[in-house]
């Protein structure tokens, strides 16, 4: 189902599609910005309910969505420090955003623009966007497709895909910040990783080392309720103002579809499980939520009533050729899948 949700202020109409697998899961989404602006999931009872933060209307997803609900990030997804980088000894430096670094591509990254739709049917839809060379300033004329897929056995499954006509990183991503409840704190939320290391961060939350999760309050290897240790104190903890940080998944790193994150809420019974071909899951915590922007469903976020579980490469990897490369060259295609696979718990 198609619907006009709103025109931007250059006249272009945005348009709001429902895909449904008929079981109690659907998605609505906005061909600005790929944004998922709503994911309802039958809980134990088989009840419905939202269960990501967004707005109920454009302006707000134009001018306030600085945290991205819901949005396809890139052309690099996450941080690379100073905006800086060199490519096959060529230096560049990237539009910055995030103090002197580059964040979620650039002011101007994929979550901000209009994607075309290929084609839609009731439980698929396929986007795609042309990003010239010189985007934000990176090099590469790149052709990204993604497409957003329900499955009759309740999932939901992002598949990007993308080539270039020059060498360019790249590292894209979905930001849906889940709250399994529908409403209230995801604080109280059960988190399990598969992930026996994560990338420490220093100044502006790029990454300057990777340490083991044991005896840490990283260590989500079985699982813990989120706001369990939050409040540790810890130096990281601190750094992140909460959980802001890279998770190395085990076993990921050969581009197999494997299990990085299960989250569940004990309350709705829902449970999420988290597969992705991506070496990493970039766990959020809602940290700067505070307060000041309103949901669709009237509820002011704060720290917490979401959560984000971005699968994706490292951060900051164009400048740290020790970590899995994110370059893509021409004649190459990118290549990455995301599953979320919903079921509940009596």
């Amino acid at each position: 189902m198609k619907k006009l949700y709103g025109t931007l202020l250059d006249g272009q109409q945005v348009h709001e599609y429902t895909l449904d697998n008929g079981r109690g899961l659907s998605l609505r989404v906005l061909d600005y910005g790929g944004i998922v602006t709503e994911l309802r999931v039958p809980d134990a009872k088989g009840e419905t309910a939202n269960i990501v933060l967004g707005f109920d209307n454009l302006a707000d997803y134009v001018e306030r969505n600085d945290p991205y609900f819901g949005a396809l990030v890139g052309r690099y997804g996450n941080r690379i420090a100073n905006g800086r980088f060199t490519l096959d000894g060529e230096p560049y430096l990237l539009v910055q955003n995030d103090g002197p670094n580059s964040l979620h591509g650039g002011p101007k990254g994929f979550s901000r623009r209009m994607w075309a739709v290929e084609s839609v049917s009731p439980m698929d839809i396929l986007l795609s966007l042309v990003s010239e060379d010189g985007d934000e300033h990176f090099p590469g004329r790149l052709t990204v497709k993604v497409r957003y897929s329900l499955t009759p056995a309740g999932e939901f499954i992002i598949d990007y895909e993308a080539t270039t006509d020059a060498p360019t990183p790249i590292n894209l991503t979905q930001h849906n910040y889940y709250n399994l409840s529908g409403a209230g704190s995801a604080l109280d939320h059960e988190l399990t990783l598969n992930a026996s290391r994560f990338l420490t961060v220093g100044a502006g939350l790029i990454p300057n080392g990777m340490a083991e999760v044991d005896g840490t309050p990283f260590d989500f290897r079985q699982p813990h309720r989120i706001g369990e240790r939050i409040g540790a104190g810890v130096p990281q903890l601190l750094a992140g103002h909460g959980y802001d940080h890279t998770f190395v998944i085990d076993g990921g790193e050969d581009g197999k579809l494997v299990h990085c994150a299960t989250l569940a809420d004990r309350v709705s019974g829902r449970v999420m499980d988290v597969l992705t071909t991506e070496p990493s899951v970039q766990f959020y915590s809602g940290n700067f939520l505070d307060g000041s922007l309103r949901g669709s469903n009237g509820q002011a976020y704060r720290q917490g009533d979401g959560v984000c579980l971005e699968t994706q490469h490292y951060p900051d990897s164009p400048n740290h050729p020790e970590y899995p490369s994110t370059v893509l060259r021409p004649g190459e295609t990118y290549k990455s899948t995301t599953v979320h696979r919903f079921r509940h718990e009596q």
